[in-house]
């Protein structure tokens, strides 16, 4: 099998049309039509029913789209790994990650890789963690950055980074106004909540609230933390989110007693071994917690 006939089968596989696939593939129809009829006959299978309109995939046809998709990104991989050998690290580095502390530590890790590597450019994309971990899957990313817990059987990851559960609140709401920059959880009993969508801290607010013989009054549940904000600031509830920058339309307090964290983790997929770039990228990641761990024990 040859890469540019799989990537030929590929196309037709997502178009189901052999006269789209030719005009996205920029060829006449009948050359493509004899590729796959070609491709068909060296493996012995149809890969596809043939309608008057529309092709279908078989069972053999699906098979080799999810294989052919694994050989194209590996020949990719390749083609860049001995490139990066002949002119020295290059290539694109793409991170998804989730809102709060995760796009400063990103850009952090990147100030410092480029001065290392200038010639290495980057595409972040931002989102919720079903999200991020979404496009990581379909190797749209190669690493994330996102909240801790995380599926450690087909992610492979380490901690970056930790920071507190805060309510973000209207700027009049008694609770803004009370002295200090923290609030216990106890005063959010009772009060509509809006909280983060994903399914594991719904479960986890839960499980806080129950710390105090309490169940929270879920408004909302949402993804973005700046819709969050929006909300907050009308008075339409309180926000439960983990802590980012301060936002001047509302109040940000610590929520305590007890106090929760959130964890940052960086991670990336088990089954696609990571490029010699992106281990370099890992590597300087942990060279920066190392030195931050040492810095702040006053080694």
């Amino acid at each position: 099998m040859e890469l540019r006939t799989l990537r030929y089968f590929t196309v037709v596989a997502q178009e189901l049309n052999i006269t789209r696939a030719a005009e996205k593939l920029c060829m006449s129809q009948p050359p493509l039509s004899n590729q796959i009829k070609g491709l068909e006959e060296e493996l012995g299978v149809q890969l596809f029913l043939r309608g008057k309109r529309r092709l279908e995939l078989t069972e053999e046809g699906r098979l080799l789209l999810r294989r052919a998709y694994q050989l194209l990104e590996l020949a990719e991989k390749t083609r860049q790994e001995l490139a990066d050998l002949r002119e020295g690290m290059s290539g694109t580095i793409c991170v998804g990650m989730v809102e709060g502390r995760a796009p400063f530590l990103t850009a952090r890790w990147i100030a410092g890789f480029r001065e290392e590597f200038p010639l290495v450019r980057y595409n972040l994309w931002n989102g919720s963690t079903d999200d991020v971990l979404d496009r990581l899957r379909k190797g749209l990313a190669d690493l994330a950055v996102i909240a801790a817990p995380y599926d450690t059987e087909h992610l492979a990851g380490f901690p970056v980074a930790r920071e507190p559960w805060v309510a973000i609140l209207p700027k009049e709401h008694p609770l803004a106004l009370l002295p200090g920059d923290s609030i216990p959880l106890a005063s959010l009993v009772g009060q509509p909540l809006i909280v983060p969508s994903r399914k594991s801290r719904v479960e986890s607010i839960r499980r806080w609230f129950g710390t105090i013989g309490a169940e929270p009054n879920i408004l909302c549940e949402m993804s973005n933390y700046m819709d969050a904000v929006a909300l907050a600031e009308e008075g339409v509830g309180i926000s439960i989110f983990p802590q980012t920058t301060q936002n001047q339309r509302v109040v940000s307090k610590a929520v305590t007693q007890p106090d929760r964290q959130v964890e940052y983790v960086l991670v990336w997929d088990k089954g696609q071994r990571p490029s010699a770039l992106i281990q370099e990228f890992i590597h300087y990641v942990q060279d920066c917690l190392e030195s931050d761990t040492h810095s702040s024990s006053g080694a």
